[in-house]
């Protein structure tokens, strides 16, 4: 699917929304990063490579998450960064993943990435409990580049 339609297809607002309210609950971060064109390399090496260029692993608690979407390849990959990771290890990604992709194959774009924002903001909330001095540290706003 080509990278315009898939951005045409996403509840924007929504995602928002989502990304806000999961953060409400706790510390952590959440950002959700759109892939245009080819990717020809490991959607989870392109991933963890971009949440390094997005600063993602500058928060305070280490505890920032990344969903990046490459539609037009058909691949996707979640980073958590070393506190998070700590936390919940693999399986918690793979389950995460797991709900994202039954979503996408039926082309619930925004449903797949809302629930794995909810899903990764409880955990968040569960072991990184909102401070009372709880700035946002990233955009909630879905990138893309």
């Amino acid at each position: 699917m080509r990278t315009k339609q898939f951005l045409s297809k996403l509840e924007h607002d929504r995602i928002t929304s989502a990304i806000r309210e999961a953060e409400s609950k706790s510390s952590g971060e959440i950002r959700v990063f759109i892939q245009r064109g080819k990717l020809d390399a490991d959607p989870l090496t392109v991933a963890q490579k971009k949440f390094l260029r997005l600063g993602m692993h500058k928060t305070r608690e280490r505890n920032a998450a990344l969903i990046f979407v490459a539609p037009r390849a058909h691949k996707f990959a979640i980073v958590g960064d070393k506190a998070i990771h700590e936390k919940c290890g693999e399986e918690f990604w793979q389950r995460v993943v797991e709900g994202m992709r039954t979503h996408f194959q039926h082309e619930k774009f925004s449903h797949a990435l809302v629930g794995a924002i909810e899903e990764i903001g409880n955990l968040l909330a569960e072991h990184f409990p909102k401070m009372s001095t709880n700035p946002n540290e990233l955009s909630d706003e879905v990138a893309e580049g």
